[in-house]
């Protein structure tokens, strides 16, 4: 082969790599000004509203769960033993937190999914209130909500356990999502 011609065959290939470089990086900012902007529009449609609000509508036992960090009895509460298809939402805000496609036994007596929907909804931080060492709190993001916990017992993909409080959740069957406002997460449950 020529010289001239290597050196050109060299030129086009960098050319082409540079271009093909520069295509990722521009898909890679728009997905991120896209999950930008998707959380600016949903900062602004949950809301964490204020305590007099909070109060009239939650049950004692769901204020205590969400705004004081409290937990309620295993086996003894809403969502354990949930089958049917469908979202969890913060009792709170309303905000998408996790789905029953995410969601399996774990012999607790509470609700637990091996991930959330979207983990940008979810806030972790390092709780040592009881005696048992550190563990990992669970709040939903702009409720501000106490949902559980979080261990890494579970099952694969993610080796993580989401413990969580049946009275820090609401559920929204999958038959419900489009009339409640929820109809983009329809596409969970597309087999």
């Amino acid at each position: 082969m020529k010289p001239t011609l290597k050196v050109l065959i060299i030129s086009i290939s960098i050319c082409m790599s540079s271009l093909s470089n520069a295509d990722e990086t521009q898909a890679h900012q728009y997905s991120e000004n896209h999950e930008v902007e998707n959380m600016t529009s949903h900062k602004m449609k949950y809301q964490k509203p204020s305590d007099e609000v909070i109060r009239q509508k939650l049950t004692k036992l769901q204020y205590e769960v969400t705004q004081n960090d409290g937990t309620e009895r295993p086996f003894d509460n809403e969502y354990w033993d949930e089958k049917r298809e469908g979202i969890y939402v913060d009792i709170v805000s309303g905000e998408p937190l996790f789905s029953s496609t995410h969601k399996y036994k774990s012999g607790t007596g509470w609700p637990s999914f091996w991930q959330p929907i979207n983990k940008a909804h979810i806030v972790e931080h390092e709780d040592r209130r009881l005696f048992l060492g550190v563990r990992t709190e669970v709040r939903s993001k702009f409720g501000d909500s106490h949902l559980g916990h979080i261990f890494d017992d579970g099952p694969q993909p993610t080796g993580l356990r989401y413990c969580l409080n049946s009275a820090a959740l609401k559920f929204i069957p999958k038959e419900e999502l489009e009339s409640k406002g929820y109809g983009e997460y329809l596409a969970l449950f597309k087999n």
